[in-house]
């Protein structure tokens, strides 16, 4: 349990997520409307999506699909019947007066999310429901120095609202759950998990007690879109509200917002509760009814996902949970790893990916998408290293070759004249020519044999650093020795 030190002894954070998972979809949850990011404002709005009096809305069954879909991804039960509601309220952005959500009966209820945790350890997070809803438009108001626009984009848009339990009880833990959650969705295809493209965003419940205690009055905080600053929020919240106790006063319940800038949460409105909103099926929609072959046609399409694919990469690779998660976290590296380690030393495969590989796409500033170097040449290049072609020194300089031409090692190797030197006739001249080159070190060798790595090194020297390290070595210390 982690806890939190304040005046008063410790404390105990308890948290809840709320994450707005926008459904990859061409169009609108209710209308035809396009979905594209970037648009120029308004131009991707219905007559639904206004608003506008006597427009009926008509579900979208892909979006249907991919809320189901995610279901299954989280372990999670699929309520064959569920109902649309409207949540009343008002908002500039908001043309109809209300959004259509789910609030009773969702598409879908319980299950569950493991995160890993450092150490090795992991934990289940309990999901209390996924509910389908449509997002709505977005207030600008820096475009005019008094007044405020109004882009309808969005309006309509496709969301997954997936509800946390109270599980989570501490910043690390809010953090990986987030980071876990977008992992699946990514594998499942469901939502792009885009945090900074406004495709993911996350309302955090934030609320403290004296360990093992009530649970205490809790603070939500709006639309954080990044996982950093989802761990700065809760850990600023935390501290504020600890000290609120313990200073006497009172903690209100109320919707808060998080300034990025200066890493502090801030009073927005009082926060309402589900009667407020008026909620009430929509008369325009009739329940959402479901068949089970379709959940199962859907279940049987489900791709490898990453606890599954993680333990898979333990047993079949040799690989530590640790280095299995690394690679899992995102489809692409997995799928990337794979194509490397398959039929392969996948120790070897892994050290090569997460080593030399991704340290060069940190430094090129770009994804896998945008490597110079392929998975298969990358696979092609342990494959010379493991059948004595190159040595591991030539490796390193081939790696820079390819990442600059973005050929084929071995085209590479015949092109440079990379082979390795394992003709032992060359390799024992090279070495008499250091041997009878150097009689002062070798003299001092036979009192101080840990001289031997010098003379390696003048060897490879001489050698260009083609030769292979193993025969020098035993070729090497034969001749010293003699």
């Amino acid at each position: 349990m982690s806890l939190i030190k304040g005046e008063t002894g410790e404390w105990e954070v308890v948290l809840g997520l709320e994450v707005h998972a926008q459904v990859i979809s061409d169009a609108k949850l209710f209308s035809g409307a396009p979905t594209v990011f970037g648009a120029d404002p308004n131009t991707q709005v219905s007559l639904v999506d206004a608003g506008m009096p006597g427009m009926l809305p008509v579900i979208n069954a892909h979006c249907v699909e991919q809320a189901v879909r995610t279901g299954l991804g989280l372990n999670a039960r699929i309520n064959l019947h569920s109902v649309f509601d409207r949540k009343n309220y008002f908002f500039p952005d908001l043309p109809a007066g209300y959004q259509i959500s789910q609030y009773k009966d969702p598409i879908v209820g319980e299950g569950e999310v493991e995160i890993d945790l450092e150490g090795g350890q992991t934990r289940k997070i309990g999901i209390e429901r996924l509910h389908l809803e449509q997002d709505a438009g977005k207030s600008l108001h820096d475009q005019h120095p008094t007044q405020t626009y109004i882009d309808l984009n969005r309006s309509g848009v496709a969301l997954m609202e997936i509800v946390s339990k109270p599980d989570m009880r501490s910043a690390d833990e809010a953090a990986a759950y987030l980071a876990k959650l977008r992992s699946i969705v990514r594998y499942l295809g469901t939502c792009d998990g885009n945090m900074d493209e406004g495709s993911m965003r996350c309302d955090v419940n934030v609320s403290v007690r004296k360990p093992g205690g009530e649970l205490g009055t809790r603070c939500e905080i709006k639309n954080v879109n990044s996982i950093r600053f989802v761990k700065q929020a809760i850990e600023y919240e935390a501290r504020r509200q600890i000290e609120v106790i313990e200073d006497g006063g009172k903690i209100v319940q109320e919707t808060r917002r998080f300034d990025a800038g200066r890493g502090e949460t801030s009073s927005m409105r009082s926060k309402e509760d589900a009667h407020d909103y008026r909620y009430f099926p929509d008369p325009d929609l009739l329940p959402l009814n479901i068949e089970q072959a379709l959940v199962d046609q859907i279940k049987a399409s489900l791709p490898e996902l990453p606890d599954p694919k993680k333990a898979r990469f333990i047993k079949e690779y040799g690989l530590t949970p640790y280095d299995a998660g690394v690679l899992v976290a995102e489809k692409e590296t997995a799928e990337f790893f794979e194509t490397v380690a398959k039929g392969r030393d996948g120790r070897e495969a892994m050290k090569l990916v997460t080593g030399d590989f991704f340290a060069m796409l940190n430094r090129r500033g770009v994804g896998i998408d945008q490597s110079p170097i392929s998975a298969t040449h990358l696979g092609k290049l342990l494959d010379l290293q493991a059948d004595g072609t190159i040595s591991g020194r030539i490796a390193k300089d081939l790696f820079i070759a390819m990442e600059e031409t973005s050929k084929d090692p071995a085209v590479l190797v015949e092109e440079r004249g990379l082979k390795q030197v394992t003709d032992t006739g060359a390799i024992e001249a090279a070495i008499k020519a250091v041997i009878d080159g150097n009689p002062a070190n070798v003299a001092a060798y036979k009192a101080k044999p840990s001289m031997f790595g010098w003379f390696v090194g003048q060897v490879m020297k001489a050698t260009g650093g083609k030769a292979n390290p193993k025969v020098v070595n035993e070729l090497l210390k034969k001749a010293l020795d003699a």
